[in-house]
């Protein structure tokens, strides 16, 4: 780019063509899932231009020169949500494409439930089910798209014992957090690829507090799989723009089936508290 600006090379462009292709460097996100019309709109050029441009650079055509950009994000974790979101606009289906959308996830979905039903172990289930309904304490932490997962099994958990929580409900800081629990207790991370620095640092300090660390991720390449006593693999391969989540949310109400279905008696008490408190405070429309 820099020697067809200083005219170092035999490739002439003119200024649209060349301004066009700068645009297109600095965003290599963009020129890799957009169409070329798209593009087109976006500078402000006509889609004839950037055939042209192509050419010139020594490409058959726009698409041969758009894979340049396409292999160039394909191993760079930065560009993992334009990665999603072109196979989103790559592969919207034909016939009604708002419904088809949705058949396209949930058949997505369906595959990644397949994928962590065939890496259930009995025995970890059994014994991580156990370490949550009878552990003195449980936090659990997710950051970014994963702390809503964090909030639901937090929530869910809550409904059946006391003392659970998110790690840093209160925002003083993960190290503040860690520092009141004691060996024994669990704490519950969740992150998948592109992983997220911070819980893999806290999943590395709770194991070293003797804490019983328990990872929900993705692969056994995982940097949580490491830190933790027990870990489950949940795939998240979709069309949608992110992470695909649904997989890990039915995940996570079938292990707060087997805590409930573990604490028994005590679950249903604990339930029933609950449904009292509820209609003592009106919390619920009749």
């Amino acid at each position: 780019m820099l020697l067809i600006s200083r005219d170092q090379t035999d490739i002439n462009l003119g200024s649209k063509a060349l301004d066009a292709l700068a645009k297109l460097v600095d965003a290599p996100e963009q020129a890799a899932v957009r169409t070329i019309s798209e593009l087109g709109d976006q500078l402000s050029v006509n889609a004839s231009t950037l055939t042209r441009l192509s050419k010139k650079l020594g490409f058959a055509g726009f698409n041969d020169f758009q894979n340049v950009f396409r292999q160039a994000i394909a191993d760079d974790e930065r560009y993992f949500y334009s990665r999603q979101a072109g196979r989103l606009l790559s592969a919207m289906p034909a016939g009604d494409e708002n419904i088809g959308v949705f058949e396209r996830l949930a058949r997505e979905t369906a595959a990644n439930i397949d994928g962590f039903m065939a890496q259930l172990d009995t025995a970890t289930l059994t014994e991580v089910a156990s370490q949550l309904a009878s552990a003195r304490r449980v936090r659990v932490h997710g950051v970014r798209q994963y702390h809503a997962f964090a909030s639901f099994l937090a929530y869910g958990l809550g409904m059946l014992r006391s003392d659970v929580a998110l790690l840093d409900a209160s925002q003083l800081g993960a190290a503040e957090a860690l520092a009141q629990l004691e060996k024994g207790d669990v704490v519950v991370v969740a992150s998948c690829a592109p992983y997220t620095r911070s819980i893999a640092d806290v999943a590395e300090t709770a194991a070293a507090c003797g804490l019983e660390v328990v990872a929900i991720t993705d692969t056994r390449a995982s940097p949580l799989v490491g830190p933790s006593r027990h870990a489950f693999f949940i795939p998240h391969a979709s069309s949608f723009f992110s992470n695909s989540m649904g997989a890990y949310i039915v995940f996570c109400e079938g292990l707060l089936n087997l805590v409930a279905r573990k604490m028994g008696k005590s679950a249903l008490s604990a339930l029933a508290h609950r449904e009292e408190l509820i209609a003592g405070m009106r919390i619920e429309m009749e």
